[in-house]
């Protein structure tokens, strides 16, 4: 079974990744990973953190002469700034400082109470989206098997705040995305979306927006309509909301089809030597199972919770009416999150891969897809 498991704070020593069940035999690209982490800290609008952080992976275990050994692979990345909060994050020594105003939006409040902390530190820390740097590591793994089987991972901004790029555009339009500092795909667009993020900025405010993350090559019969929990789009949509901000999925031209009538949104089956279609409303997916086109996912982000001009909270101490804390943060991280969608797809792409094509090297695996797809 394929699984992993992230550790670390966002202020800590640094941030650790262990995945399990990594097949043995597979290139590994370091230049790719950190290729990979330098694409999640780009985007007009981030904070001044990534000033200070210069994300590069550090692989403690699981490779030997660049190729994976099938034992367990384990990553550090370093978290530079932790020098500047030794006080505040000290592992033995007591501490001080004690955080009390959660911010609506966070998991300050609701984490607090749970884990009955006093000190909403402990609960801001590890569920900051800095934990989102491993992940990215860890999906760039999964692109790279991805890859083994023609298998591609791209995204761009569809919307930030309430400016929206409706435009319909082709795969090849869409690998440039990497070319706009917000990764959208409309030029004209991109120069109102920093205008609007600057003022936004200027009012002490943040914004949120929406991506689109396409996955090509995908073969017939990923997930499987047997049961609920194996479900190919659940998986998905559950594994999309597990980053920080999303609230909200849509797969194909879902909200659409919701207003259309059926001999509208359901794709029509050809053939011509393969089987294909000529739309792709269902977003790739029919039943919780791949059905062989491009799989095509929308994300909403929700804006930044932590505000420079605060909202009103309560002191969790004293009970009173108080300014939520004021921690730093970015006024739109709608791109990085973009990044961090590829690598949640790619991580739940290669488990159903693996699932369907499983063995314990990656040319095991190798010769079982391709007599699956030649057959």
């Amino acid at each position: 079974m394929l699984r992993f498991l992230t550790a670390g704070e966002s202020h800590g020593k640094g941030l650790i990744g262990i995945i399990d069940g990594i097949p043995s035999n597979l290139k590994i690209d370091i230049d790719f990973i950190n290729m990979e982490l330098k694409r999640r800290q780009k985007g007009y609008g981030r904070g001044n953190r990534m000033k200070i952080e210069s994300d590069e992976i550090n692989i403690l275990s699981g490779v030997r002469g660049g190729i994976t050994t099938g034992s367990p692979l384990t990553f550090f990345i370093e978290n530079k700034d932790y020098k500047n909060w030794i006080d505040k994050m000290h592992i033995e020594k007591s501490i001080k400082e004690s955080i009390t105003k959660p911010r609506p939006g966070h998991a300050d409040f609701a984490g607090s109470i749970k884990y009955n902390q006093k000190d909403l530190r402990n609960i801001l820390e590890r569920s900051s989206a800095r934990e989102t740097a491993m992940r990215v590591a860890i999906g760039s793994v999964a692109k790279l098997i991805l890859k083994q089987f023609g298998i591609n991972i791209y995204s761009y901004i569809t919307s930030i705040g309430n400016l929206v790029d409706e435009q319909k555009y082709d795969i090849n339009k869409i690998k440039t995305s990497d070319d706009s500092i917000m990764r959208v795909l409309n030029k004209g667009l991109e120069e109102k979306i920093i205008r609007m993020i600057d003022k936004t900025k200027e009012v002490g405010d943040t914004l949120g927006g929406s991506f689109k993350l396409l996955a090509t090559n995908i073969p017939i019969g990923l997930g499987s309509h047997a049961q609920w929990d194996k479900k190919l789009d659940s998986k998905l949509t559950g594994a999309i909301m597990s980053l920080q901000g999303i609230k909200a999925i849509e797969i194909g031209t879902g909200i659409n089809s919701s207003k259309n009538v059926g001999s509208n949104v359901h794709d029509e089956i050809f053939y011509n030597g393969s089987y294909y279609r000529k739309t792709n409303n269902a977003g790739g997916i029919e039943g919780g199972i791949s059905n062989g086109e491009n799989i095509e996912i929308k994300a909403y982000m929700k804006p930044i919770p932590s505000l420079r001009i605060p909202l009103q909270s309560v002191d969790m101490d004293t009970k009173e009416k108080v300014s939520a804390h004021k921690e730093r943060a970015d006024v739109c991280a709608v791109p990085s999150a973009s990044i961090v969608g590829e690598s949640i797809l790619a991580w739940t792409l290669v488990e159903e891969l693996f699932i369907k094509f499983g063995g314990d090297s990656i040319d095991e695996i190798k010769v079982n897809y391709y007599n699956y797809i030649n057959n």
